[in-house]
């Protein structure tokens, strides 16, 4: 895998100046989420100049909830890379988002939503914005898929891994469990361990994200998880 450099003190400021923006327009503490560390580093480049910090991860990582209408909304996973391949790169690199499947939308549409959003993150919050009431379904998905779901067998499933070491997917796993109705914990290291509880469907829904999603940026031999363990309990 190519090397990575941290930006220029100038694009890294930049990149910080784009999340400070996306906060001020998600003011509210249910519309945005971001990790207590990732804010430490904003306030110390902030405070001390980019130039003064020395450790710089890959990334920050945050999820805005664009309101739809009075009861629906949908989550943008974002994340504003901190560094590059190139030691001087004329500009920093554009933000990359994805979108979270609320339950009342299937993936097919999820799908067309996706690839007809803007590339360019500010564009595609407003795109979100003002197709709100198109993008809502006339009908959410089925309640007979919901009542398989609830009633699916509780499963609790060990995966091991060589390394898990990397913050940002360490939070990815955490931050993301929930809404997948998913519990569990991560334990990093060399090896690392994630142990998940839930049903068998969202447990596969959950990985499908991490590995597509979060692990976007990984070349896929690197991308080494197995299943060691699974032990099936009641119905939920």
């Amino acid at each position: 895998m190519a090397s990575s450099h941290p930006l220029p003190p100038d694009l890294l400021e930049s990149q910080i100046s784009t999340v400070d923006l996306l906060l001020a327009m998600f003011p509210e503490p249910n519309e945005s989420d971001i990790s207590q560390s990732d804010l430490a580093l904003i306030t110390a480049i902030r405070d001390e100049g980019a130039e003064n910090i020395t450790s710089i991860p890959s990334g920050i990582d945050l999820a805005v909830h664009v309101t739809l209408d009075a009861t629906h909304s949908i989550q943008v996973n974002i994340t504003a890379p901190l560094r590059s391949t190139q030691p001087s790169p004329p500009e920093p690199p554009e933000l990359t988002f994805s979108l979270r499947q609320p339950t009342w939308l299937d993936k097919a549409s999820l799908s067309d939503l996706t690839s007809s959003l803007p590339t360019d993150i500010f564009s595609a919050l407003d795109y979100l914005r003002d197709s709100g009431p198109t993008i809502i379904p006339l009908t959410t998905p089925s309640t007979t898929s919901k009542t398989e779901t609830s009633s699916a067998p509780l499963v609790r499933v060990w995966f091991y891994f060589p390394s898990l070491s990397t913050r940002e997917k360490r939070n990815h796993m955490v931050a993301w469990a929930p809404s997948h109705h998913l519990t569990g914990f991560v334990l990093a290291g060399k090896p690392g361990l994630l142990c998940l509880e839930g049903t068998p469907s969202n447990i596969d829904a959950y990985m499908n994200e991490i590995k597509t999603v979060s692990w976007g940026d990984i070349p896929s031999h690197q991308k080494k998880v197995s299943e060691r363990y699974r032990e099936v309990g009641e119905e939920g």
